[in-house]
């Protein structure tokens, strides 16, 4: 007899897996342009400055560094303090857009950290003062906070700058961003460097959209851990019948765009690596759908670090590296679990082509297996 199909407004972990998969574009390579990319998956995690380009790099058909290191350049992308209060990487017009959005969890953010060395302060006056300063300079944060220390001497300078942070939106200057450059983080105002104000009409529900356009389906807590923002219920009440409900095999209600692709679950999946810090292991409070939570224990690292992993059939199987010695490369994988010598094949071969790109400069190239060749 066969088995009853699956209902259909239930999702389980494969089909979720591949919904991620297809909209974070890695079941195949896109042709979108690196700013088009960079703006569908709403930004990039960059505490680093080359984890971008590899994420790119796994993601569009023939990318190269300079198809992003010249958005930098040109201002067409920006690096600053956005989704739980850490440095991404996206578009001009997400800047614009994004940042009045999250601006309560960015103040919510400073207060939590930072509240009892700011108690007591005008922060309007301090953020005007540090508009005034960087606007003149471009400054890294450690100077800034000196500089503000003139004016407020009995207070932490490291705070002071973060009181302009997370107030105002600041973005970091190149050469901080691009591939191979070396260069502190400096920063001024998005409005001097863009050139244009952010926009004065924050939309928390377009905000909704476009993440489970890059992430879903996905529960509202999901929304709210990707965004470090709060009280997202209400703004998916208000999207109402622009969404679809489905549910997870442990109950949970889910979220998602009508239209947007939920493949089958036995849709092929190409091995893929990843970069430190991809956003797809960090955007949803359940990640059962990509990896488990002792992977997760091994990924994750005590000081905020996220290793470098490696997909088979779309969910984390390994932590990769890259050694570099006297101009050789080698691509270090260290599998979670023995791999078949199909999926080792696999893995080697598109090592060998992230070695080509991430190491191109290198006199010889090897991928190795836990060590070994």
């Amino acid at each position: 007899m066969a088995a009853p199909d699956p209902d259909p407004d239930v999702l389980d972990d494969a089909r979720l897996n591949r919904a991620l998969l297809a909209r974070q574009l890695l079941l195949a390579r896109s042709d979108l342009t690196a700013v088009e990319a960079v703006e569908h998956l709403v930004g990039m995690q960059a505490q680093a400055p080359n984890p971008p380009y590899v994420g790119l790099w796994t993601r569009l058909a023939g990318f190269r560094t300079p198809d992003l290191a010249d958005g930098v350049r040109s201002r067409e992308v920006v690096r600053l303090v956005l989704m739980r209060g850490t440095i991404h990487l996206v578009s001009a017009r997400d800047c614009l857009r994004l940042r009045p959005v999250l601006a309560e969890s960015l103040e919510r953010s400073l207060s939590g950290t930072f509240g009892r060395k700011l108690a007591g302060l005008d922060l309007a006056e301090v953020v005007a003062l540090g508009v005034e300063i960087l606007e003149k300079e471009s400054l890294t944060l450690g100077a800034l906070g000196s500089r503000l220390a003139e004016r407020w001497p009995d207070r932490d300078a490291f705070a002071l700058a973060n009181a302009v942070r997370n107030l105002t939106p600041l973005v970091q200057v190149p050469p901080r961003g691009l591939w191979g450059e070396s260069g502190q983080a400096a920063h001024t105002t998005a409005a001097a460097w863009l050139g244009r104000a952010p926009d004065a009409d924050p939309d928390a529900a377009a905000v909704v959209e476009r993440y489970l356009a890059a992430f879903g389906p996905a529960s509202v807590k999901d929304m709210q851990v990707w965004s470090g923002m709060s009280r997202l219920a209400s703004v998916v009440a208000r999207l109402g019948p622009r969404l679809r409900v489905f549910r997870g095999v442990d109950g949970r209600t889910l979220y998602d765009l009508p239209d947007a692709p939920r493949p089958a679950a036995d849709t092929p999946a190409p091995v893929r690596f990843l970069p430190d810090f991809d956003n797809i292991l960090l955007s949803h409070a359940d990640r059962s759908r990509i990896l488990t939570e002792e992977q997760r224990g091994h990924v994750f690292t005590r000081n905020g670090l996220i290793r470098p992993t490696f997909l088979v059939d779309g969910r984390v199987a390994g932590m990769w590296s890259v050694d570099r010695e006297r101009g050789a490369a080698r691509l270090v994988l260290r599998p979670f679990a023995p791999l078949a010598r199909t999926v080792r094949e696999e893995l080697a071969e598109e090592g060998g082509r992230l070695l080509s790109f991430a190491a191109a400069d290198s006199t010889s190239a090897e991928v190795v297996f836990d060590g070994r060749p």
